[in-house]
């Protein structure tokens, strides 16, 4: 089912022996449009930090009450590697805190979260803290990644040829795979306009420098597109 990362952020975040704070941001893969990390704002608790958390710490999305609980200590959390959110995530960070937690890699594999569609961690795909990370090519691979931030892509202008036919609103993702299935583009200014479906492989390109996603479809194909409900988050995006 899709769920709203809009209406997640802001959501309390609790550890298996108390809260550690909430929901302040996403970071997704902008090539495989995968949410990879979830930023915690740890408020108090750890003046002044934010951490990441892999989708590899949550059973599901869909938890009951206001807290959404992740399979870790709040030790375990104060302990993991420092990260510098106005930075890149560097994928040395990244074999460092895969390494601290004991999961598997994801950039390992031919599925979207390495050998696997779902980040689920199983006894017999796990690593541990201290053990050298698995590689298909037997040697870690720092190819360029692609991570981005969510709060910062939305309110990007939607660019169809050489017009701007709207901004990003929210992102819908898959509560299993955490997969990001569809963006929600409001065609109108910000308080008005209708609000249409756009998926990710109907984007062309994301470009940071002009705050911009560029589209293949075409101003008309948005003017005739069904107006989004967010009752029916499955509604049929725009069409080509």
């Amino acid at each position: 089912m899709l769920k709203s990362i809009k209406q997640i952020c802001g959501d309390k975040l609790g550890a298996s022996d108390g809260e550690i704070g909430h929901v302040k941001d996403f970071y997704f893969d902008d090539k495989r449009w995968v949410i990879r990390y979830l930023v915690a704002d740890t408020g108090n608790w750890l003046t002044g930090r934010l951490v990441l958390i892999s989708p590899h710490a949550f059973k599901s999305l869909y938890q009951p009450g206001k807290v959404l609980i992740v399979n870790l200590t709040r030790k375990q959390i104060e302990n993991s590697p420092s990260i510098d959110t106005h930075k890149p995530v560097s994928r040395q960070y990244e074999e460092e805190y895969f390494r601290h937690y004991g999961w598997p890699d994801y950039w390992q594999g031919d599925g979207i979260w390495g050998m696997s569609g779902f980040p689920i961690v199983s006894e017999n795909s796990i690593s541990y803290p201290g053990e050298a990370m698995n590689t298909t090519s037997g040697k870690s691979e720092h190819s360029d990644i692609h991570l981005r931030s969510v709060q910062a892509v939305l309110g990007y202008q939607i660019q169809a040829g050489d017009e701007i036919v709207g901004q990003v609103i929210d992102f819908m993702m898959d509560d299993k795979s955490w997969v990001i299935g569809q963006l929600v583009v409001n065609t109108g200014n910000r308080f008005s306009g209708k609000k249409v479906v756009l998926l990710p492989s109907q984007i062309d390109r994301i470009s940071y420098e002009e705050s911009k996603v560029f589209v293949t479809v075409t101003k008309e194909a948005f003017d005739q597109a069904p107006a989004y409900d967010a009752d029916r988050a499955s509604l049929s995006p725009v069409s080509h």
